[in-house]
C-alpha cells in the first residue's frame, strides 16, 4: 500500500517519495547488482543508472505489478544490457571480472565484510550467467521460480533445472573450500 502512495506522489512530482523509494529499494537491488556483475563500482553504477531512469519516468510511468519487481527487472535489464555490450566489444565478460575487496564498512558493501560471502561471491562467478540470475532472484530477491520463468521468457522445468543445477555446483565448489 505505501507503494501505491509513494507511485502516486512520486508521479505528481514529489521529491520526496522518489527519495524515499531509493532509501526503501537501494539496498536491496544493489545487492542483486553486486552477485550478478561480481564488481561493487559496476553494481552500484547500475542502480545509479536504474534509478536516473526511474526518476525521468514520473509522468509516464505504467506500473501493473509491484515497484520492488519492476526496480529489480529493470537491474536485470540493466546488467543484461551490460554483458551484451561487453561480449560485443571483446571485453571481460562479467563472470571473468576481477573480485573487489574493500576494508570499508558502508553498509552497502555488505558482500565482502565475511568470509563466507566473498566465497559464496567467488563460487558464484563460477555459474553459468542463467544460473547465478535463477539463484539470486529466488534467494535475494524472494522471487517465485514461475515469475522468474516469465522474467527470463523461458519455461518453469527450465528454471527449475538452472536453479537444481546451481545450486549443485555452489555446493561443490564451496565444499571444496572446506580443508578436513
Amino acid at each position: 500500500m505505501e507503494d501505491k502512495l509513494l507511485i502516486w506522489k512520486f508521479k505528481h512530482g514529489s521529491r520526496e517519495a522518489l527519495r524515499r523509494i531509493y532509501d526503501k529499494y537501494h539496498s536491496h537491488l544493489l545487492k542483486i547488482a553486486i552477485v550478478l556483475t561480481g564488481n561493487i563500482d559496476t553494481a552500484e553504477d547500475i542502480v545509479q543508472e536504474v534509478f536516473t531512469n526511474f526518476a525521468q519516468t514520473s509522468k509516464r510511468l505504467e506500473l501493473n505489478g509491484s515497484l520492488k519487481s519492476y526496480l529489480t527487472t529493470s537491474v536485470l535489464n540493466a546488467v543484461r544490457n551490460l554483458r551484451r555490450d561487453r561480449n560485443r566489444h571483446n571485453a571481460d565478460t562479467l563472470e571473468e571480472s576481477e573480485q573487489v575487496v574493500s576494508m570499508a564498512k558502508r553498509p552497502d558493501q555488505w558482500a565482502i565484510l565475511s568470509e563466507q560471502l566473498e566465497n559464496l561471491s567467488i563460487a558464484m562467478t563460477n555459474l553459468p550467467y542463467e544460473q547465478k540470475e535463477v539463484i539470486t532472484l529466488r534467494m535475494e530477491a524472494d522471487m517465485p521460480l514461475n515469475k522468474i520463468a516469465d522474467l527470463q521468457k523461458t519455461s518453469i522445468s527450465t528454471v527449475n533445472a538452472r536453479y537444481r543445477y546451481g545450486i549443485e555446483k555452489l555446493r561443490s565448489l564451496l565444499n571444496s573450500e572446506v580443508k578436513v
